[in-house]
């Protein structure tokens, strides 16, 4: 697996560093107002951390350097803004409109005008249901889904009987579906042989974490506090759930997944509050996005399809999606240093105040 990832992660720097040279001659740089645009289209600020502290600039930096002129917005979780976003970019001349959509419907729609008008479109991150995109960059979001599920299974050892409960991600969100497909992959069997039991599967609106915690709360009052595990679809769920945990005197004995490797996510890890966390190195995902993108933009398909080996099925559209996936690590107590060593989360602020002395445990500057 890691094989294949290094190899395709040299692939799309490759391409990234061709197609910033193929114009202007040996890698001269292209005037400004030569350079083709491109829009990009983020979801919001509010559902995970990434969009605006990892996302918006490392996307900014691997276009420029491939040398075309992007255009970054965030529709702020809204559904009129993302529509009036995109008009605004076709109408400003963009070549491709890369986007994470809020929704499948609204994310379509958007798809459609952009190809209406001859501009080509990407989605980044999460799959548009019935669009029309040319081409899908993203991670192998079941593979998150079995990476969570398996993380669970290993924290909870050879406890049998244990009852889970299931926090998942917007029903709305094709990545959510995927994620617990991944999940189901590792433990329904354990359902089904009656080696867990599963006492509530509830997806949360919007990836709402205050909405998840007065869930989960019910929850575990139902169930008198007889709770053994919980699948948390990312880390914002699982911070959630931890919190309602800790009134309970429960955080760090019921094991949590979590997703995105975020700083809190990582901190709770370290805690143990946290089992696991699945570790997207969004730099990576920026950089395939960018050669995609910009090499699209400057009429070169080929090199295009040449990053895009993969296929996703779009069943709602009926059609295989052109697909760049990268594979995702999970991230636990013993190999949390690789988030450090990879520059997602400086050590200063990972192992800031109380935590000094885990990190020194978990051989991280403290």
């Amino acid at each position: 697996m890691r094989n294949r990832t290094r190899a395709l992660l040299a692939t799309s720097w490759t391409l990234l560093l061709f197609v910033s040279g193929c114009e202007g001659g040996g890698g001269a740089e292209t005037p400004p107002a030569n350079r083709p645009k491109v829009g990009v289209i983020l979801p919001d600020r509010t559902t995970s951390a990434r969009w605006e502290t990892l996302d918006h600039p490392l996307l900014a930096s691997a276009l420029a350097a491939t040398g075309v002129d992007a255009d970054i917005r965030n529709a702020d979780g809204d559904v009129q803004k993302f529509s009036q976003d995109a008009d605004d970019l076709i109408r400003k001349g963009v070549k491709v409109l890369m986007v994470v959509s809020l929704d499948s419907q609204s994310g379509a729609e958007v798809e459609r005008k952009a190809r209406a008008a001859g501009v080509a479109t990407v989605d980044y991150d999460r799959l548009t249901l019935g669009g029309s995109a040319s081409y899908y960059v993203s991670f192998d979001n079941v593979g998150v889904g079995q990476l969570q599920a398996q993380g669970l299974v290993d924290c909870l050892g050879q406890k049998r009987g244990a009852r889970i409960v299931e926090i998942e991600g917007a029903p709305t969100d094709n990545n959510a579906t995927l994620f617990h497909q991944g999940q189901e992959q590792v433990l329904k069997p354990k359902y089904d042989s009656g080696e867990y039991t599963l006492v509530r599967s509830q997806p949360i609106d919007n990836w709402d974490a205050e909405q998840a915690g007065g869930v989960f709360e019910q929850i575990l009052d139902a169930n008198r506090d007889r709770v053994d595990g919980v699948v948390a679809a990312n880390d914002g769920l699982a911070d959630a759930v931890i919190s309602v945990l800790r009134q309970h005197g429960l955080a760090g004995k019921v094991p949590v997944t979590g997703q995105d490797a975020t700083l809190a996510g990582l901190r709770s890890v370290l805690r143990g509050d946290q089992c696991m966390s699945v570790y997207k190195p969004v730099r990576d995902e920026a950089a395939a996005a960018a050669g995609l993108v910009s090499a699209l933009a400057k009429g070169d398909k080929g090199s295009a399809d040449t990053l895009a080996t993969g296929v996703v099925r779009d069943e709602a559209g009926h059609r295989d999606v052109p697909a760049l996936l990268i594979k995702p690590t999970m991230i636990t107590k013993a190999n949390i240093k690789k988030v450090v060593s990879d520059n997602a989360v400086s050590a200063a602020d990972l192992c800031a105040g109380d935590l000094a002395p885990l990190c020194r445990a978990a051989d991280l500057p403290g």
